[in-house]
C-alpha cells in the first residue's frame, strides 16, 4: 500500500511539471493545450451585435457573434466583456483561447457564441469561438 501511495505522489509531480514546462512563452490568458488548426475561418451568417442589443433584444439560445474587449477575469470560466455600448459576462473555456497569443484588456476579439438569457439573475454569452479581431 505504502508502495501504491508513493507511485501516485511522484506520477502526480511529473505530471505537473511537464504540463508547468509545456505552457507557451508570453500568453497571458488561461493555460490551454495547444489548439487544434481552427477550422472555417471565412464569413459567418451569425449577426455581429453590440452587448447592449443582445440584452436588451436577444433572445435565449439565440446565436451571435461580439466585437470588443475581455475588460476583466471575474473567476472561472466567466469574464467581463465590453464593446462601446455597454458590458456583458462572457463564459469562455480555457481551450478557446488562441494559443500563443497575449490577450489582455487592450485586445480586440471577437467572440461567437449563443446567448444565454435569464429570467430572473444575470444573462450571459456562452463562447463557442474566440478570436483576435483582424485575424
Amino acid at each position: 500500500m505504502k508502495r501504491i501511495v508513493q507511485i501516485s505522489a511522484v506520477t502526480t509531480l511529473l505530471a505537473a511539471s511537464a504540463f508547468a514546462i509545456g505552457q507557451p512563452a508570453g500568453y497571458t490568458g488561461p493555460s490551454v493545450k495547444q489548439a487544434a488548426p481552427s477550422g472555417y475561418t471565412g464569413p459567418s451568417s451569425v449577426p455581429l451585435m453590440t452587448a447592449k442589443a443582445l440584452l436588451d433584444k436577444g433572445k435565449d439560445d439565440q446565436h451571435a457573434r461580439l466585437q470588443g474587449k475581455l475588460l476583466s477575469h471575474k473567476g472561472g470560466d466567466d469574464y467581463e466583456f465590453a464593446d462601446a455600448s455597454g458590458k456583458i459576462t462572457v463564459e469562455i473555456e480555457p481551450e478557446l483561447f488562441p494559443a500563443g497569443v497575449s490577450i489582455d484588456q487592450n485586445t480586440v476579439v471577437e467572440l461567437t457564441g449563443e446567448f444565454d438569457k435569464e429570467t430572473f439573475g444575470e444573462s450571459s454569452f456562452e463562447v463557442k469561438q474566440m478570436k483576435v479581431a483582424g485575424k
